[in-house]
């Protein structure tokens, strides 16, 4: 039978392109799909043989799956790959949605992938290994919320990404049931493909995601939070900065380059405002700079980056964990014994030296549990 094609931006309602798309692919037919960067085809990974029918239109590339296994959320990676590395994690959650796809280990006896086909199996598992993506582009996301069970992708034919649906269709023929026109692909380009070793990624093929933009997002970030962003959570931030420096073996202002990036924010801060005095002075008596510092409101973007946030107070703590729930495995007080962190705001200088003291001991408490390799190690 001919492929239907469906043009999105002339349809009217767009949930019953959905519904279509979701049936077709239930029914073990194989559908077109754009993403942010190329078009894809996608089968029900549930349905040996559109699994077999997908693998044939895939390429064969050296030490790599067939299919690539599309995923809802970063969340759901671990399903697929319990043992993810810690940068693994942190990539996934910094860029999913979006145009990269992960080379994983299969290593684990409750992977879920043991649990599909073996059709499908064997085409998503190549050397040992998975090659998972959280597409970002909305009419795949929506069937695939809809749709019981895992999808499998196919990008078709040359190693140049099927930007339009029509290239897409010129590689595969009447292979595909249905085809979801959306114009030519928002980047128009390969997305990403790295491998996660253990305490690195390498590039496989690249994309539109630079090596470099890569490193940055693979960065361990930590996140420290008070109330106003005046006081206690920049001067942790200051002094955090110093000794993971310390740690690493470089200045303060380098640490980014060796992995590591920090920030503060505060619940009810509003941008812009300067760190307070006592704090500034507090911060020059004990080898730090806030002198540049600009205070900044705790954010849903700042929460997703952040791979541990510590909190000045458990209040602090509750009122993160009741905004974000889901950032529960990440959030923790300073202190390791659960002590307040008390405001210094209007007190004496003595005062911040004695907050700044307290704030130096948690950290220093807490400084071997973060990950942070020593320089040389």
């Amino acid at each position: 039978m001919p492929t239907t094609v469906i043009d999105l931006r002339r349809t009217e309602d767009a949930r019953d392109v959905v519904h279509r798309a979701v049936q077709a692919l239930a029914e073990g037919r194989l559908v077109a799909f754009p993403t942010e960067t190329d078009y894809v085809v996608a089968a029900s990974a549930r349905e040996p043989q559109a699994a077999a029918a997908l693998r044939e239109l895939s390429p064969q590339r050296a030490a790599e799956p067939r299919l690539t296994l599309a995923l809802k959320s970063a969340d759901e990676a671990l399903d697929w790959a319990p043992r993810m590395t810690p940068i693994g994690r942190r990539i996934a959650r910094r860029c999913w949605p979006g145009p990269v796809a992960m080379l994983v280990p299969d290593d684990h006896p409750e992977s879920l992938v043991h649990r599909l086909p073996e059709t499908a199996r064997t085409a998503l598992v190549g050397d040992g290994r998975l090659r998972l993506r959280v597409p970002g582009h909305p009419m795949l996301a929506d069937c695939m919320r809809m749709l019981a069970g895992p999808v499998a992708l196919a990008e078709p034919g040359a190693e140049a990404p099927a930007v339009t649906a029509a290239d897409l269709l010129d590689r595969v023929g009447q292979a595909v049931a249905m085809a979801i026109d959306d114009g030519r692909a928002r980047y128009a380009q390969p997305a990403s493909t790295i491998e996660i070793a253990s305490g690195s990624f390498r590039i496989v093929r690249p994309g539109i995601v630079s090596e470099e933009t890569l490193r940055r997002l693979s960065s361990l970030m930590v996140l420290f939070v008070c109330t106003g962003n005046t006081c206690r959570s920049p001067m942790a931030e200051a002094l955090f900065r110093r000794l993971a420096a310390e740690r690493l073996g470089c200045r303060p202002a380098e640490i980014e380059r060796h992995g590591v990036v920090v920030a503060s924010a505060g619940i009810s801060a509003w941008a812009g405002t300067r760190a307070s005095a006592g704090a500034i002075d507090v911060m020059a008596e004990m080898g730090g700079d806030l002198g540049g510092h600009e205070s900044q409101p705790l954010t849903e973007d700042l929460v997703r980056q952040a791979d541990v946030i510590l909190t000045m107070t458990a209040a602090h703590r509750a009122a993160i964990l009741a905004q974000f729930p889901e950032a529960g495995g990440r959030v923790t007080m300073l202190s390791p014994d659960r002590q307040d962190v008390l405001d210094p705001i209007g007190g004496s200088l003595d005062i911040y030296r004695r907050c700044a003291r307290q704030i130096h001991g948690h950290l220093a408490a807490r400084l071997d549990t973060l990950g942070i390799d020593p320089a040389g190690g």
